[in-house]
């Protein structure tokens, strides 16, 4: 099996232990995460190779999130060593009624600062059959955009799938492009992507056709013949009966069928950061062991069902396990 290779940011993540609020934590837990990383591990729990390609700051921190991803797995050769800060994210775990919050701490991160110069990718990707990406990565300064265009580009070259949850997050667009304008160049070059009706018309002004009976159908034709290098469109909906229930149930479109999955019924969650990037990295997975999309697409909603009772970002799961879950097997009981 070929190497997936993700791109993208990799923070320290500062947590309260349970479900304790900011302000009466004694202390914090830290891990490490991001969006495209997370995907990485995750596959590489799953048996896929996977690697990533990150700028981390020349010190201490950085080596500590390096390895954090090494012990997972994934191959971090490609870091590129360089500037003086980590990111950081700080999350307070919901729960019930009460929701969970994320405040970031990125600014001037190493990554933020890359040079886009530094990594050659048809080297990078000599190995590998599948990139992705998420539009976290090119939202975060001008050098990560270009460094993501150049990748997948060389991508194309290379005859190499290329996948993008899209994942809008208008907050980060701060360097003088659009998202519309970037994200439409980028998503030109992609196979497969995570793509709900939401971020189709805060990104390309798509909308459902007024009178259709299936809203993520009719999203999933306009985004295709927008960019016709897409194959597949897919995406999660998710039903929030609180912060600790959740339903969760898989899309898919690839021009001539659409699929659904049934919906998990997830309570109590753990941990749902990563949740999405557990549903990319099952679908990147059953892609490749799977002939079948149905399959594929129910591999990737029990993959991110289960990363709700994990804590952490990355889905600390086994193929076995997950295959229990599409089997129907979702009452927990104790395995002696």
């Amino acid at each position: 099996m070929k190497q997936v290779v993700t791109f993208g940011e990799i923070m320290m993540r500062l947590a309260p232990p349970l479900n304790y609020r900011f302000a009466q934590t004694p202390s914090l837990e830290i891990t490490y995460g991001g969006g495209d990383a997370n995907v990485g591990a995750s596959l590489a729990g799953l048996g896929v190779p996977a690697a990533h390609v990150t700028c981390f700051p020349a010190n201490d921190l950085g080596q500590a999130a390096a390895q954090h991803f090494r012990a997972l797995g994934v191959n971090m050769d490609a870091t590129v060593f360089n500037g003086d800060r980590l990111g950081l994210y700080f999350l307070e775990v919901g729960a019930g009624m009460r929701p969970s919050k994320v405040v970031y701490d990125r600014a001037n991160s190493a990554f933020a600062h890359l040079d886009a110069a530094a990594f050659n990718w048809d080297e990078i990707l000599k190995n590998a059959g599948w990139l992705h990406w998420t539009g976290i990565t090119p939202a975060i300064s001008a050098s990560t955009a270009e460094a993501t265009r150049q990748a997948i580009a060389a991508a194309r070259r290379l005859g190499i799938t290329v996948s993008a949850d899209v994942n809008y997050r208008r907050n980060l667009w701060q360097y003088g492009q659009t998202a519309q304008a970037v994200m439409s160049e980028l998503v030109e070059g992609c196979d497969v992507v995570v793509c709900s009706e939401n971020d189709a018309e805060d990104l390309f002004g798509i909308q459902p056709l007024l009178g259709t009976d299936n809203k993520f159908v009719s999203v999933a034709q306009q985004v295709m013949a927008r960019f016709p290098q897409i194959k597949q469109v897919i995406t999660t909906r998710r039903n929030t009966h609180s912060a600790s229930h959740n339903g969760l149930k898989g899309l898919f479109y690839d021009g001539k069928q659409f699929l659904e999955t049934l919906t998990y019924d997830i309570n109590p969650i753990v941990d749902r950061i990563g949740g999405g990037d557990a549903f990319m990295a099952g679908f990147i997975y059953g892609s490749l062991a799977y002939n079948n999309p149905q399959q594929a697409l129910t591999f990737a909603v029990a993959a991110s069902a289960l990363k709700h009772t994990i804590h952490g970002d990355i889905n600390l799961v086994t193929v076995a396990e997950v295959e229990e879950i599409m089997k129907g097997n979702t009452s927990g009981r104790l395995l002696r």
